[in-house]
């Protein structure tokens, strides 16, 4: 049902640190690459919350989402899908994204190397 919104903060908590980091630190390459992190977050966040407005669980009136409609068992339903699917939606995607950065970091090693 919010699944999706688990990721969504994850995205914008991960925009908010590389703005408030200095120019410094974004010399490491996994602060540096965390661009890649936010859009992936965003970009899945975005597909899962299309999913759910055309299977009618988010709704373009107050209070947005068809579970704080139905009740408190729909809410309690609710927060255990994003504690736990979203959670681990969020942790896969930057599971995902630290091995990508790995995986760049090591080929571009590799290519000074074979200079």
């Amino acid at each position: 049902m919010a699944c999706f919104s688990v990721p969504l903060a994850a995205a914008v908590g991960a925009c908010a640190i590389k703005k408030a980091l200095p120019n410094e630190a974004k010399r490491n390459p996994f602060i540096s690459k965390m661009n890649w992190l936010g859009k992936m977050m965003f970009g899945g966040s975005f597909l899962l919350a299309i999913e759910h407005i055309y299977h009618g669980e988010i709704i373009f009136a107050p209070p947005f989402l068809t579970a704080a409609k139905e009740g408190p068992e729909a809410i309690s339903e609710m927060l255990h899908e994003m504690a736990t699917r979203g959670t681990a939606m969020a942790i896969l995607i930057t599971a995902v994204w630290a091995a990508m950065v790995a995986i760049s970091e090591f080929g571009k090693r590799k290519a000074k190397i074979n200079v």
